[in-house]
C-alpha cells in the first residue's frame, strides 16, 4: 500500500511532515521542529507516532525530539555525524544505511552542503524524497559548512532522481526563492509560471510542497548552474558549474 503523507506549517516557516504506513500503522515525523504542532497533526490524522527521522542537527529540526519521545515512546534515528547534537537517538545513520517505517523503506543519502551532518531519506518505492534543508522549492539551503563543490555535488546527485520524485523540504521559502530565481533566470518561462503558481498558492493558504525533481530541474537556479543563462547572470560565462553555483548562492545570501 502506498505511503500516506501529511505536510503542515509550523514555527515561523518550517514544514512538518508525517509519513504513515497504512499497512502496519507505523508513522514517522521528518524532524521534530515543533512538538505541539506535530501532536496536533497526529490528532487530526488519527495516526500514532512510532518514529522520528532526523535530517540534521539544527535546533529548529530537533528541539521537539525529547518531548515527543516522552509522550509517545517513539524511536529516534539521526545522522551519525550529528551524534553530539542528538545524543539519545536509538540509531545513527550514514551513507548506505536503510531505515524502515513499518513496511516503508528508505535509503539514506549523506547530503553535505547546508551542514556537514545532513542526510536525506529516499523512499524509492513511493518516489518520495525528504530533503530537509538541502533542496527547497525553487531554492536550496544556505551553506554553513563544507565547500560549494560538495554542495553542488549533493544537488547534482539529487537531480539524478526520477523527474516524478516528490520532494518534501524543511521550510517554506518559496516566494522569496521565486523572487531570486526570477532575478537570476528572468527569461525562463517555466519559472515564470511556477512563480505565479506560488503566488496563487500563498493567496489560497497553500504552499508548493511537495515539488518534484522535474519541476526543480526546470525552474530552480541552483540545479541549473550548468546552464549558460545562469552563468551569464553571475558573470561566470565558461566557468565550471560549481563556481557558478557558488556565485548564485552567495548572491542569494544577500538578496
Amino acid at each position: 500500500m502506498p505511503a500516506q503523507i501529511h505536510a503542515f506549517l509550523c514555527l515561523q516557516d518550517n514544514i512538518g511532515v508525517l509519513i504513515h504506513d497504512p499497512e502496519t500503522g507505523a508513522c514517522a515525523t521528518i524532524d521534530a521542529p515543533d512538538e505541539e504542532a506535530i501532536l496536533k497533526a497526529l490528532s487530526e490524522t488519527g495516526w500514532r507516532l512510532t518514529d522520528i527521522l532526523v535530517t540534521h542537527r539544527h535546533s529548529d529540526h530537533v528541539q521537539g525530539i525529547e518531548g515527543l519521545r516522552s509522550r509517545t515512546g517513539c524511536r529516534v534515528v539521526a545522522p551519525g555525524k550529528a551524534r553530539e547534537a542528538v545524543p539519545s537517538a536509538d540509531a545513527y545513520l550514514r551513507e548506505g544505511s536503510t531505515v524502515q517505517v513499518g513496511s516503508l523503506r528508505a535509503q539514506v543519502w549523506e547530503t553535505p552542503g547546508h551542514c556537514a551532518d545532513h542526510i536525506a531519506y529516499w523512499f524509492e518505492a513511493d518516489r518520495v524524497l525528504f530533503a530537509g534543508d538541502t533542496l527547497f522549492t525553487l531554492g536550496c539551503g544556505r551553506m554553513f559548512e563544507g565547500t560549494y563543490a560538495d554542495f553542488w555535488g549533493t544537488l547534482q546527485r539529487l537531480a539524478t532522481l526520477p523527474d516524478d520524485a516528490r520532494v518534501y523540504c524543511g521550510h517554506d521559502y518559496t516566494l522569496s526563492n521565486a523572487r531570486f530565481a526570477l532575478a537570476a533566470d528572468p527569461d525562463n518561462a517555466a519559472l515564470q509560471a511556477r512563480a505565479r503558481e506560488a503566488e496563487q498558492a500563498k493567496a489560497e493558504g497553500r504552499f508548493l510542497v511537495p515539488t518534484t525533481i522535474g519541476q526543480e530541474k526546470a525552474t530552480n537556479p541552483f540545479l541549473r548552474a550548468g546552464e549558460p543563462a545562469l552563468a551569464k547572470a553571475v558573470h561566470k560565462e565558461g566557468a565550471a558549474p560549481a563556481e557558478v553555483f557558488q556565485a548564485l548562492r552567495e548572491w542569494k545570501n544577500g538578496f
